[in-house]
């Protein structure tokens, strides 16, 4: 069962499109059922909207079932898409008794002999036409970033894996490498229990199952698989984001790719779940890595284009112009549909902008990430946090950044800054101020994010923040330590203490990178992956445990120290 994906170019919903465009067109022409379990609907969605696969004659779509329903529908094929691991007994209930008339399995990975054995035995009456494997167990949420949507991947104390989050991460890799047939050389961090047991993990499924991974790799590049554990970089999660995707997750929320906007006030109907997907929404695509800046002058020139198209369309006076109102009405509609979502959400942005004064709060996270010197910063983040106007959410998470920055100094102020919170209610976020601490605070971390020259981080990265000058926008200084890990691999400088190679050494060229994140990714991160493939023509693709914004990534932190255990504030 051979990988369907030939071409070079990584991009993981383009390898999910062509694997399902590819087995619908050897299904042949006719009417069809796609039939799907919990995961790879969302999987499917993702790469697809629901009108383009009914181009593809898809008419119907369903969900597996322990016990479906029997009704005769024995005209149409049923394409059917899912994971082997949880839906082999419903599809062997499903063709004991089929409802339709073919069926075409596709796993979205390695399908064990034993499961192929049981749906032999449950065929009976002989509709399979087809099994095969297609490698797209992981949720494509863009290009070059995939998730395997596990919020909470690790146990308590934040240290040992969760086990079924271990195994679905390892799967989702292993699905990765076998769409574009890698046998990679592993790397992960040294001294991260969970990124040496990943690393393990996908080493056995390579070795268990060799001769699928394609391990012929040029002489002058080799692959490379490079697991991270979050918590060597707990800024990033906590920053305010600027650019378009980032800011939308940070201040709403978004889910594959799916954003609702049920909770905004005056919002139309329409308009409360929306779809921000780059393979669906050219618009999107072309600017979800703007800032917000530009985006308010892109929306104002797409707003003026339509009302000029709109105006057009209203002056209808002859035959001609009816035809080519008739012709162009689905184009228009597409565009006002646009139009609308875009013009909503930014408004929304903008209104959460102004009211939790965010551009404040923003400059002062940068000046703490980048460099700040202890004096000013603590004054400054005081007075923030002492306002009452500043939520309690945002002046947590300027006491955080500082308590990260700062919690080596001696007297650092990060106690004053605690019972300010204190002093405003927030009991419960001064004992996440402490979490944090002992979840990724500078004793958890293998080098310091805010040292440069001589610091501890040097011994990671070499250096992480390199001075300000040349900045041009003091929202955007941060730079995530995943682009300084990434650029000393692509330029063979990764320092193999640190980033130990599991199995064979490799010292050459490195420009195809699969990396995953225990612990989940940003959209910054995912930004800086983008930028590194535009820039330095690489190849890398990078997942995590889920997409992160500041919430989640406290979630996380709360789920490591439960309240129960009574985190003691005093020892800041």
């Amino acid at each position: 069962m051979k990988s369907l994906v030939e071409n070079s170019k990584m991009d993981l919903v383009e390898v999910v499109q062509s694997y399902i465009l590819k087995i619908l067109d050897e299904a042949g022409p006719g009417m069809k059922v796609m039939l799907l379990d919990a995961e790879t609907t969302p999987i499917v969605s993702l790469a697809f909207a629901q009108s383009a696969l009914m181009r593809q004659e898809v008419y119907l779509f369903e969900r597996l079932q322990p016990k479906p329903v029997y009704e005769d529908m024995r005209h149409l094929k049923c394409i059917v898409i899912a994971r082997p691991e949880a839906s082999i007994g419903m599809l062997c209930s499903e063709l004991a008794n089929p409802r339709y008339g073919s069926y075409y399995l596709n796993f979205t990975n390695l399908i064990p002999k034993s499961s192929v054995k049981q749906i032999a035995e449950a065929d009976m009456q002989e509709v399979v036409r087809d099994i095969r494997e297609i490698y797209t167990d992981y949720y494509p949420i863009g290009a070059h970033l995939f998730s395997v949507n596990i919020p909470k991947p690790l146990q308590p104390l934040g240290s040992r894996w969760v086990e079924s989050s271990l195994l679905r991460s390892g799967q989702a890799i292993a699905s990765v490498l076998l769409a574009y047939k890698m046998s990679p050389v592993i790397r992960y961090q040294e001294g991260s229990g969970p990124t040496n047991f990943l690393a393990q993990t996908v080493r056995q499924i390579i070795a268990r199952e060799g001769g699928l991974f394609d391990a012929e790799a040029s002489s002058d590049n080799t692959p490379v698989l490079l697991i991270l554990d979050r918590r060597e970089d707990p800024a990033t999660p906590l920053l305010t984001q600027w650019t378009y995707q980032a800011m939308v997750h940070e201040l709403i929320g978004m889910k594959n790719n799916r954003v609702s906007l049920a909770g905004v006030p005056g919002v139309a109907k329409d308009l409360q779940d929306i779809v921000l997907s780059s393979s669906q929404d050219e618009f999107y695509a072309a600017n979800l890595y703007s800032n917000f800046g530009e985006i308010g002058q892109t929306i104002k020139i797409l707003m003026e284009d339509f009302q000029n198209k709109a105006k057009s369309h209203q002056q209808i006076e002859s035959i001609a112009d009816m035809k080519n109102f008739i012709e162009n009405y689905p184009q228009f509609k597409k565009m006002s549909g646009t139009v609308s979502k875009h013009v909503t959400l930014v408004s929304e942005l903008s209104r959460i902008v102004s009211t939790r004064k965010l551009l404040t709060i923003s400059e002062i996270e940068q000046e703490l990430v980048a460099g700040g010197d202890h004096s000013t910063m603590l004054k400054q983040v005081t007075e923030l946090v002492s306002n009452e106007s500043t939520s309690l959410e945002d002046a947590t998470r300027l006491v955080m950044l500082f308590m990260l920055r700062f919690e080596s100094n001696s007297n650092s102020g990060v106690r004053s800054l605690i019972n300010a919170l204190r002093k405003r209610g927030g009991e419960a976020e001064a004992r996440q101020v402490h979490n944090l601490q002992r979840f990724a605070g500078v004793n958890v971390r293998k080098g310091d994010l805010f040292k440069g020259e001589g610091g501890a981080t040097s011994n990671i990265t070499g250096k992480l923040f390199k001075g300000l000058k040349g900045v041009e926008n003091v929202y955007t200084q941060h730079q995530p330590l995943l682009k300084l890990i990434l650029e000393d691999l692509l330029r063979g400088r990764l320092r193999s203490n640190l980033f130990p190679t599991l199995g064979p050494q490799y010292d050459g060229k490195v420009t195809t990178v699969v990396v995953f994140v225990i612990g989940g990714v940003t959209y910054e991160e995912a930004y800086t992956v983008y930028q590194l493939n535009s820039t330095l023509k690489s190849q890398i693709v990078l997942g995590g445990t889920s997409i992160l914004n500041s919430r989640a990534f406290l979630d996380q932190v709360e789920h490591a120290f439960p309240a129960q255990q009574g985190a003691n504030t005093a020892d800041l």
